[in-house]
């Protein structure tokens, strides 16, 4: 009996430490801001690369925001980090979202990248 109780109790810790995972890539058109450019010739620079998580905690599924404004909280707050002025454009916006489950708590998190460049004349 005692080795069946140690066994169970075990088994319980193992179970509460490890998670279920899941990751995926955005592959969808998210940057509203569109701008169609041709680059026919090497008329811009690469200023910097920018990135943004945002993350939401659910407990037995309930709370915080929805997977739609999850993904577009990191995109605005991408869009704020690049910090665009001027002939300034963000582009290759990529989204990837992971989720994280043990037992009743679960979290989402979105992670945009993106990067700004800046034609020149």
């Amino acid at each position: 009996m005692k080795k069946l109780l140690s066994l169970v109790v075990v088994a319980i810790v193992a179970v509460m430490f490890t998670s279920c995972g899941v990751s995926s890539y955005m592959t969808s058109n998210v940057n509203v801001n569109q701008t169609n450019v041709v680059l026919q010739e090497n008329n811009y620079n690469i200023v910097k690369h920018v990135y943004a998580d945002v993350s939401q905690s659910y407990f037995c599924g309930i709370g915080g925001l929805g997977k739609r404004a999850l993904k577009e909280n990191a995109v605005a707050e991408l869009t704020e980090k690049a910090q665009l002025s001027g002939s300034q454009a963000l582009i290759n916006v990529t989204i990837k979202e992971d989720f994280q489950n043990i037992l009743i708590w679960s979290k989402r998190t979105v992670r945009a990248h993106g990067t700004v460049v800046e034609f020149v004349d």
